[in-house]
């Protein structure tokens, strides 16, 4: 079809233009039959997000796109264009994109009418029919639709009068293809204005020229619910007319959450560092608590760029480890966990008491309660006593040789510094700790028997088991009693 590069070789070919919507419709129907994905990559709206966009998409709706930061909502709009046909035809040399059967400007229509059948076109890749805009306050009707330009005027000797003297803005240019706005709320009052005519007549008006130009083209939008009150509203004509609201979320379980940090972060590094299902959890956690926190703005969100950025940073703290003490094969320590303080801190938004806080002690309490919570998943309570009826009886203590160790006023250092023989000659020293990690975490290999040792030990001190002083970013364990006694 692409060796068709004139009017009458289209028409012969018996070529059918379908409009951009019945398009996306058609091509997403025969997707549906085929049971191939649709939307690679967008994780854990299977059942939610996407069924709604697929029913816009088949109803011919503009659609808007609502929920918090790092909810993947421009990915998806991006992926608008995979639905579009691989190449259209356009006449030759038109920036409207025209359909060399039904040109919609005065000069190409002209020039369709003298060059009647041997009029030249040439093929459009479907990349080329998307474009999008970030919506700023400083953003023009000019930007979006056009404006007079006196300078092609006067270079042209046109009158101001002529449709010719018009310079297109980006919206009319991406005519037959998909336009999507960012953070619409962020376009000024007056500018959302400007695309009422496009989203229901379907065509634009340019300073008052006495021209119509039929736009074809699907408008996606996407918005942040934060702004709505915060930087400025959608006008309600055109939240009227954007026919389909969707609302996007974060994941629901830590599995799909795992599988958004495993497909966005950068983890094939020069080094070969085995990550365990047990760190990977306890970064996604994080993001968890965060989300629950009383202390962080909930109406701002947690971003799922959190536990990427933490996945990165636990990285490259093992990478410099293997650097400083010169041993391949790194593998995480729970220690490492601490190292991702910087990707929390930045990617949440505090309220009064937060602040009042510190971001990087609300971003330590974060890490300490996704490794609590987690330790409560896999192993026994550390409680001395349960309930028996109405009573109260003495429960049996699977962590007596590690309150012992402790309690004789030993101390045990961790440190994400330490070569593998210091750690694990370190862990070794309490007498009964292996036995209890193999029993409740089954570790797969020896690397997993001591990461799961040193969870024991963040686990009880997070349970106000054990205390921990943190010196120059080592970790000392030590016994509660003798560490409040010590003040």
């Amino acid at each position: 079809m692409n060796d068709i590069k004139t009017l009458g070789a289209l028409k012969k070919s018996g070529y059918k233009c379908l409009t951009v919507k019945e398009e996306l419709r058609k091509n997403l129907i025969e997707l549906i039959k085929s049971g191939k994905k649709r939307f690679p990559g967008i994780i854990g709206f299977d059942r939610t997000v996407l069924p709604q966009i697929e029913n816009a998409i088949l109803s011919k709706h503009d659609f808007i796109l609502l929920g918090l930061r790092g909810q993947a909502k421009t990915r998806i709009l991006r992926q608008m264009v995979s639905l579009l046909d691989e190449y259209i035809p356009i006449i030759k040399g038109s920036e409207l994109n025209e359909n060399p059967l039904a040109p919609i400007s005065t000069k190409f229509k002209r020039l369709a009418e003298k060059a009647g059948t041997g009029l030249e076109i040439e093929w459009l890749h479907r990349d080329e029919r998307y474009h999008e805009k970030l919506a700023t306050p400083d953003v023009s009707v000019a930007d979006l639709i056009g404006d007079i330009d006196p300078i092609k005027a006067v270079r042209e000797k046109l009158d101001l009068s002529d449709e010719e003297v018009i310079h297109w803005g980006i919206i009319p240019r991406t005519n037959r293809g998909v336009f999507a706005i960012n953070e619409l709320p962020d376009l000024q009052p007056r500018i959302q204005v400007s695309l009422l005519n496009i989203l229901e007549e379907n065509d634009i008006q340019i300073r008052g020229f006495p021209i119509r130009v039929p736009l074809d083209m699907l408008l996606v939008f996407t918005a942040n619910p934060e702004d709505y009150t915060n930087r400025g509203n959608i006008i309600t004509p055109l939240k009227d007319r954007i026919a389909s609201q969707i609302n996007t979320h974060y994941p629901a379980n830590l599995d799909d959450a795992k599988k958004i940090t495993r497909q966005e972060a950068w983890w094939d590094r020069q080094t070969k560092i085995e990550i365990p299902e047990l760190i990977k959890d306890i970064i996604e956690q994080i993001a968890f608590e965060a989300r629950e926190s009383e202390y962080v703005d909930q109406s701002s969100g947690v971003s799922a760029r959190l536990p990427i950025s933490a996945y990165e940073n636990l990285i490259s703290n093992i990478e410099r480890r293997s650097a400083l003490t010169k041993e391949d094969g790194q593998y995480p320590r729970i220690c490492d966990l601490y190292s991702v303080i910087s990707s929390v801190v930045g990617k949440v938004e505090l309220v009064y008491e937060g602040e009042l806080e510190g971001p990087t002690v609300l971003a330590m309490n974060l890490i300490g309660n996704a490794i609590k919570n987690t330790f409560d998943d896999i192993f026994p309570s550390p409680k001395t006593e349960r309930k028996v009826g109405n009573d109260t009886v003495p429960a049996e203590d699977i962590y007596e040789s590690v309150r012992d160790f402790f309690s004789s006023g030993k101390h045990l250092e961790i440190s994400d510094e330490m070569t593998n023989e210091e750690y694990r000659k370190n862990l070794t020293q309490i007498v009964g700790l292996e036995e209890i990690a193999k029993k409740h975490f089954k570790p797969k290999n020896e690397n997993e028997t001591y990461l799961a040792m040193e969870f024991v030990l963040e686990g009880l001190h997070r349970s106000n088991v054990l205390a921990k002083d943190s010196p120059d970013n080592k970790f000392v364990y030590t016994d509660m009693l003798e560490n409040i006694l010590r003040g």
